[in-house]
């Protein structure tokens, strides 16, 4: 039997490019829902902890009309909430929020592990980040293999714009990043918040702050960058968490 001719309609439509919402991508409908790239950075912050407006702005430099509708859209599709803090509002992440977190880890390990070495990001540039930026990120990119068997406390007391004091836990492969002075440190740093920063990003050399005065460690051995990846700048291993890269020999005794 012949075949029926096809009309010119049913040509045209065989042949038409079709909107994205008619096909079936997980990635592309996700990234639909879950809206431009501030939805992930803001909840990422509010990852962390609750914060207000202003230091939402502060960590991030969005705009405020942008950020105020964000934080709008936020709250509108259930990723985020507004909670009381006594005369203020604070937001906070809900549960739908708290569900993005493996995302954002990716694309944070993503960041660190690739995009900074193989595209040639020149960390120097990222003058205005502040210490919660960093400490946020780092339940993220903890190394898994040698955190295993860690059980180790850090604190982090840092003085100037955007200093205060965090205890940083590892223990079995994972970190907890909390506020506030550790029950238990096994190792103190202190320094000026603009410092830490400078040498967790590598524009400044640990071992030559701690000669300097400008980063003093406590207590034991242990150094916090060997149990996170680390921001790689020019060839060179700049430490996360404000120590020095370490050296073959004795990786847990530097700086």
């Amino acid at each position: 039997m012949a075949a029926r001719p096809v009309s010119a309609s049913e040509a045209s439509t065989s042949t038409a490019i079709p909107r994205p919402d008619e096909i079936y991508d997980p990635v592309a409908r996700a990234l639909d829902w879950i809206g431009d790239k501030w939805t992930l950075v803001l909840v990422r912050h509010l990852l962390y902890g609750p914060s207000g407006f202003q230091e939402l702005r502060k960590r991030t430099g969005i705009a405020p009309r942008v950020l105020s509708a964000r934080l709008r859209d936020l709250t509108s599709d259930g990723y985020v909430e507004s909670i009381a803090d006594g005369a203020r509002s604070q937001y906070a992440v809900t549960e739908r929020g708290r569900s993005l977190e493996p995302i954002i880890a990716a694309i944070a390990r993503w960041y660190v592990l690739e995009a900074v070495r193989d595209f040639s990001v020149d960390t120097r540039k990222f003058t205005a980040t502040v210490p919660q930026s960093i400490l946020g990120v780092l339940p993220f990119i903890v190394r898994e293999d040698r955190a295993a068997d860690a059980d180790v406390t850090f604190e982090i007391r840092l003085e100037g714009t955007g200093g205060g004091v965090w205890a940083i836990e590892v223990k079995h492969g994972a970190c907890r990043v909390t506020r506030g002075f550790a029950e238990r440190a096994d190792v103190r740093y202190t320094a000026d918040a603009s410092h830490w920063c400078a040498v967790a990003l590598g524009r400044l050399d640990a071992r030559d702050a701690a000669k300097r005065g400008l980063l003093k460690k406590d207590g034991g051995p242990d150094a916090m960058d060997f149990y996170f990846h680390q921001i790689s700048r020019g060839g060179t291993d700049a430490a996360t968490g404000g120590m020095e890269a370490p050296a073959p020999s004795d990786e847990r005794n530097q700086t």
